[in-house]
């Protein structure tokens, strides 16, 4: 790929033998920095804390230092809707500086299956950060109802906030901000 501007999210139905309805996330960003650059940040598990919303009291659980590998487990805590949860989940694939994804153990999901990926561009200047979330919430048939109602605007909330907080962290080479 040579070139994108894209800081882009859709949510889309889609079908799963083991869990029927789910939804797909697809959320895309461009960072004006190189792939050796924007990587190793996502390789600390502890950074998910800077990109996550303030209101969700995010904190990871897991000790330092978190040794990323495949089937690595992580713990988390967080509020949804002023409701405490913990959320486990293991690096199913581990593959720097190309792609690594978590799966829900446990949380706030029936299915979460999250697929991190990234790509250089433009001539190696810029990352395409690009996110897969599979993803049913729980509730069984009440399941759609709550996506609709909470956890689509939801995500798309925090996907938007990461985005802004990913290109305060990352600011184009040669901006005021470096």
């Amino acid at each position: 790929m040579t070139d994108s501007s894209v800081n882009n999210i859709t949510i889309t139905p889609e079908s799963n033998p083991s869990f029927g309805r789910i939804w797909k996330i697809s959320a895309t960003q461009r960072l004006e920095r190189p792939l050796e650059d924007v990587f190793p940040f996502f390789a600390d598990a502890y950074n998910l804390e800077k990109l996550t919303p303030a209101f969700l009291n995010f904190k990871v659980l897991t000790p330092k230092p978190i040794q990323m590998s495949s089937g690595c487990e992580i713990k988390y805590t967080l509020k949804i809707h002023n409701i405490p949860i913990k959320w486990k989940t293991t690096i199913l694939d581990w593959d720097p500086p190309h792609q690594f994804v978590d799966n829900q153990d446990s949380g706030p999901y029936s299915l979460w299956h999250h697929t991190h990926s990234f790509e250089s561009i433009n001539n190696g200047d810029a990352t395409l950060c690009k996110d897969t979330v599979l993803y049913k919430p729980k509730g069984w048939i009440l399941a759609p109802l709550i996506n609709k109602y909470f956890v689509q605007r939801d995500v798309t909330n925090i996907f938007n906030y990461r985005f802004k907080k990913l290109e305060e962290i990352f600011p184009k080479v040669g901006s005021s901000s470096d």
